[in-house]
């Protein structure tokens, strides 16, 4: 979708926000409010209802290649989209609950043909979770020198050994995408990329309890995992190129939901500063309340723009890693201040359970930790200053 200069967006991509945005506030948000405050997700009846009705009105899987089922949108678009749609109380973990179709790894668009439609077509078609494991104890900021988890070839067969941390519903998804090193040697050029299914013998995923309710992080271990040869994506030693290819792609996707819920954080805040008085006037005629909604706005606009600058250059084909870094961390951070503002212009209902104000703040705290923390994101941001 063409996106003109200054960031001018074409009808046709306003009419689909306001698609997602009417969705969100009819179907998504009556329905949260019936379910318990921390439900991890939407009950199996009420996804098929709804993801029926996305589906007939053409908003489903919208990121995806229209070959596979999807809607063909690029990275700024689908930026502008979840931006919507991420407007809700689960919106930190499933934007639109999942019921306008769920992503399988990137990675697996570098697969052949036969893994695509084996694999990416049915989970395209049906929604269903995916997982993708890189992050190992040792650390997951730094791939290149952190992963150990094993591949040897044996025969017409790969044997994956070692354990992954902190992966996403691989205790449930139907399979997901693995990285591992095939050649100590090689170093950065000796990781690769598999396909494991869930109930291979020698993979098992249990899951832990973290600060969120929701996109319920997993221990793997792989111990003799043996898998199909055919189940490598790409090349051999192609892994990490594969992976950096992901996260850069991914932040600025995961930055535009930080955003949305800024937005909606913000927005509450505002409608409540309107219509609470204290000591006889209205929290909105207070200056301490009015900067700290000003300063909110400011940061929400410097975040928009700095997404879309960099999902823009991403799209073009351009060099997008440092933008993308810019972006997840401005994002993330943003989106704390602004809900803990919100919290606290709330005051005691902030933290209540009748408003999503709790849940927001809890999963914020998290999202400055993946895709990346933020030190690690300032140290690409710092490191490509010294390159200039």
């Amino acid at each position: 979708m063409t996106v003109f200069p200054g960031f001018t967006l074409p009808d046709e991509l306003r009419a689909i926000r306001e698609q997602v945005r009417r969705f969100i506030q009819e179907e998504i948000i009556p329905l949260e409010q019936r379910l318990d405050p921390d439900a991890p997700e939407i009950p199996r009846e009420d996804f098929v209802r709804l993801s029926g009705k996305t589906k007939e009105a053409g908003l489903w899987a919208l990121g995806i290649p229209e070959e596979y089922g999807g809607g063909g949108l690029d990275t700024f678009s689908m930026c502008v989209i979840l931006e919507e749609m991420s407007q809700h109380r689960m919106g930190l973990y499933v934007p639109g609950c999942g019921v306008f179709g769920r992503n399988p790894p990137p990675a697996i668009w570098a697969g052949s043909k036969e893994q695509i439609q084996k694999y990416a077509v049915p989970a395209v078609r049906e929604g269903h979770e995916t997982f993708w494991a890189i992050t190992e104890p040792s650390g997951g900021a730094d791939p290149a020198g952190a992963i150990q988890t094993r591949a040897e070839k044996r025969g017409d067969r790969w044997v994956l050994n070692g354990r992954k941390v902190f992966i996403s519903r691989a205790h449930d998804a139907p399979w997901g995408v693995v990285f591992a090193r095939t050649d100590k040697s090689k170093g950065r050029g000796g990781i690769s990329c598999f396909i494991v299914e869930q109930g291979t013998p020698g993979f098992t995923a249990k899951p832990f309890k973290v600060i969120r309710t929701s996109a319920v992080p997993t221990d793997v271990v792989f111990e003799d995992c043996s898998i199909p040869a055919e189940n490598l994506v790409g090349q051999e030693g192609q892994g990490l190129e594969l992976a950096f290819d992901l996260l850069v792609k991914q932040r600025f996707p995961y930055s535009a939901c930080n955003l949305g819920v800024a937005v909606a954080a913000h927005r509450m805040a505002i409608a409540y500063a309107k219509e609470r008085s204290t000591f006889g006037a209205k929290l909105a005629e207070r200056q301490a309340i009015q900067w700290m909604l000003a300063d909110a706005e400011v940061e929400i606009r410097a975040a928009r723009w700095l997404i879309w600058e960099g999902a823009w250059k991403a799209d073009r084909g351009e060099d997008a890693r440092v933008e993308a870094s810019i972006a997840k961390l401005y994002s993330s951070e943003v989106l704390g201040r602004v809900i803990d503002a919100a919290v606290q212009i709330h005051g005691g209902y902030g933290v209540s359970k009748e408003f999503p104000l709790e849940r927001w703040y809890r999963e914020a705290r998290v999202r400055r930790i993946g895709e990346g923390p933020s030190e690690v994101h300032r140290m690409v941001i710092a490191r490509s200053l010294f390159r200039r």
